[in-house]
Parts: C-alpha cells; structure tokens; sequence
C-alpha cells in the first residue's frame, strides 16, 4: 500500500538552517529513503517552498483566492514522501527512522494513486 509521510516543522527553524546542517538532515534521511528508492519503494519526494510563496483558494459560490496558508500552527507542512509500505506500521517505522535527532512531526496517512495526467521533467 502507499502512504503519504508529511513532514511537518516550523518553517521559520528549518529556513534559519545553515546549508551544512540542510545537507545534514537530507543525508541522514537518505539512509532511510535510498534502500526504498534502491527497492523500487520510494515515489516523489516533495519538499515544498515556504508559506510566503503560496496561496490559498477558499471554496464557495465565488472561491476567494487569498495569499499564503493561514493555519493557526507551530509547524507548517514543508513536505512529503510517497512510500510502499506492506502495513502502517512499516510505514510508522519508515518515518521513525527518518526523525531520529530532529523536531517537528510525521503524519502517516494511505494514499489512493491517482494519475489524470503526467507533468514531464521539467514540471510543464
């Protein structure tokens, strides 16, 4: 089954990150995701650019498009891997290993694949 893990932190911490310590985290995590990646079990990995570059569009009879992710948190959502897991708690066990050592979160959920189109490589 897919699953979705979310990495979640506070997006202010992460952005004050030197480059060695960025380099860090994401080396440490390739220890967990190459043997997936190696095994065919890794999908996309994402990580996604700060709340200040997004908007959000809020439904209705006249959806609103407003600037940024207004969630009243600590951590924001700054990522995610799409991983092939047998059980939940594999995947539990994936993302434990990858937070070894950091703060912030993990949120597991299944994912339902769905592929209505491709984007090619160049994400056109």
């Amino acid at each position: 089954m897919l699953y979705a893990i979310l990495c979640y932190h506070d997006e202010d911490v992460v952005n004050a990150w030197s480059q060695a310590e960025d380099d860090a985290v994401l080396a440490k995590r390739s220890q967990v995701t190459d043997p997936l990646a190696a095994a065919a079990r890794l999908g996309p990995a994402v990580r996604l650019m700060p709340t200040t570059a997004a908007v959000t569009v809020r439904s209705g009879a006249d959806p609103v498009v407003i600037d940024g992710p207004f969630a009243e948190t600590k951590e924001q959502l700054l990522g995610f891997y799409i991983v092939d897991c047998a059980t939940l708690e594999e995947a539990v066990e994936v993302a434990r290993r990858m937070g070894v050592g950091e703060t912030g979160a993990f949120e597991i959920r299944p994912v339902k694949l769905h592929l209505p189109s491709r984007l090619d490589a160049s994400g056109a």
